[in-house]
């Protein structure tokens, strides 16, 4: 019976042990991810008359898709030299590109949204 017991017992810790070996953090898993094997896609919401995240750190040639849950209209526009823009995204379309340097952007129908994309 102890046998049984101690057998049983040595199973769940190796069962655990691999189970919280699995569980790393979501960014921990993008990052390997991004490292192992190119290019990534990030997603920023756009909700609340918001970008979430505003604040994204990104690596050369990963694609950033913006999907607009908001009830309003809004775009996304390169801050500084208006360089690109989306069309407007009416409420439950997206818009994607690929980024290649740091880039402050905003939506130009309600200028106090604004969003920042740092390349690594």
């Amino acid at each position: 019976m102890r046998t049984s017991v101690k057998y049983i017992a040595g199973n769940l810790i190796i069962f655990f042990s691999l189970l919280l070996i699995g569980c790393g953090t979501q960014d921990q898993k993008q990052t390997a991810t991004s490292k192992e094997e190119g290019p990534k896609l990030d997603t920023v919401i756009i909700q609340k008359m918001a970008f979430s995240p505003a604040e994204l750190y990104i690596h050369t040639g990963d694609t950033i898709l913006w999907i607009n849950k908001d009830m309003v209209t809004h775009n996304i526009t390169e801050e500084t030299t208006k360089e690109w823009s989306s069309s407007p995204l009416a409420a439950g379309q997206s818009w994607k590109m690929v980024v290649s340097k740091n880039t402050n952007y905003f939506c130009s129908f309600h200028p106090v949204m604004k969003g920042k994309i740092t390349v690594n």
